[in-house]
């Protein structure tokens, strides 16, 4: 039910680069394909230094529904992901925990959302000791549809 194109609409994280960088935010959209009926396929395509890039990733599926694992390179780099809340049709607020370091996402069908959605992913970030300061909304313009094979980076897979 998650599979197809997604919109990045909002974050909160205490990422420094995110914070740092705030004002060079990217259009970015996300394509999940599901593999094998349990594993996603994950397609974000975003611009970086004014070039449409892929950035492919897998998430591994666990035992609980709606629990993924992202498996980064090298000791202690694993990505928990968890399907906090969606309705597939309009959107889905998800939790990425990677040590203590927590980060949650607001996806959408568009790339805008009700002010009830935004809300909620408001009081998803409240709940998990985040706030507004950390959060970061993204542009509703200039989306990368697709990119060259010179422009692909393969996460781990």
């Amino acid at each position: 039910q998650l599979a197809g194109r997604w919109f990045l609409v909002g974050m909160a994280s205490h990422c420094s680069y995110l914070a740092e960088h705030s004002h060079q935010l990217e259009a970015t959209t996300v394509t999940v394909t599901i593999l094998d009926g349990q594993s996603l396929a994950i397609s974000t395509f975003r611009k970086l230094d004014g070039m449409c890039w892929e950035i492919r990733q897998r998430y591994l599926p666990t035992q609980a529904h709606g629990r993924f694992l992202l498996k980064g390179r090298g000791y202690g780099s694993k990505v928990d992901v968890v399907v906090g809340e969606t309705d597939y049709s309009t959107y889905a607020i998800l939790y990425y925990q990677k040590g203590r370091s927590i980060s949650v996402k607001l996806y959408g069908r568009t790339s805008r959302v009700s002010d009830a959605v935004t809300d909620k992913f408001e009081q998803c970030v409240r709940a998990v000791g985040l706030n507004e300061d950390v959060t970061y909304y993204f542009p509703q313009y200039g989306f990368c549809d697709s990119t060259d094979e010179f422009h692909i980076l393969d996460g781990e897979l």
